[in-house]
């Protein structure tokens, strides 16, 4: 890719960038404290058919998505009703100086937010319902230092769309200081073509070009004195 990104890596936006993230974190401690442990096991779909949870926490913004594995399928809970669109399981790892990158899967979601939750969405979109692409990532700090990082610090797909860390949904804290051997793992999610607001044409959703790949830069990996000690990765997913 052509070194048009090279502006996230100057010092004074990877200042207000890690800052960021760790306002971001630290505005979603309290709501992890709420959330459900890490589970696994078996759940019934809409299609009547029994299949393997994946295993991690449910958001409290959106609707629980780990136990849509097939196309089409749907599940409702009372932040909206989520339907899958197209998924593929990728469990391949990279690693960026110390920090061990894993992408587990990625999906593309139809999501209807429950009515307590368009607020919440309408930051981002006027639409009352939205494609959205997720990836379920897990990053590990292999080193004996703590390391600031971000796995997903620029997003594009390829029908064109480009989104920085600000546009994810999810907010579960994935960016910011990772601490010594320390894991995170969760969600990052940014909604396609969100910059429609013709809310009367909400069902063009169900139809519009869906992207065949997504690319995900991650930021650089940065020391405790925010030295940069290992340049960006890029990855490619195909959906």
């Amino acid at each position: 890719m052509k070194k048009t990104y090279l502006f996230l890596f100057l010092p004074a936006v990877i200042i207000c960038f890690l800052s960021a993230c760790s306002a971001a974190a630290g505005s979603n401690e309290n709501k992890e404290k709420k959330e459900a442990p890490l589970v696994e096991g078996e759940s019934v779909e809409a299609t009547g058919e029994a299949t393997k949870a994946v295993s991690y926490r449910s958001n409290p913004q959106v609707t629980d998505d780990k136990m849509l594995t097939k196309k089409g399928q749907k599940h409702r809970d009372a932040k909206g009703e989520a339907t899958l669109k197209q998924i593929n399981e990728i469990n391949k790892t990279y690693m960026i100086g110390p920090v061990k990158l894993t992408v587990k899967e990625a999906k593309i979601i139809h999501l209807t937010p429950d009515y307590s939750m368009i607020d919440y969405f309408h930051v981002l979109t006027h639409k009352k319902e939205f494609n959205f692409v997720k990836v379920w990532v897990e990053i590990e700090n292999t080193s004996e230092q703590p390391v600031h990082f971000a796995p997903i610090a620029l997003f594009e797909t390829s029908t064109g769309e480009k989104f920085d860390w600000q546009k994810d949904i999810y907010l579960e804290g994935l960016n910011g200081k990772l601490e010594a051997r320390a894991v995170k793992k969760g969600n990052l999610g940014f909604i396609l073509n969100a910059g429609s607001h013709d809310e009367e044409h909400s069902e063009e959703n169900h139809t519009e070009e869906l992207p065949d790949w997504v690319k995900l830069i991650t930021s650089d990996v940065f020391d405790k004195e925010e030295k940069m000690i290992e340049k960006s990765k890029e990855i490619r997913i195909k959906l």
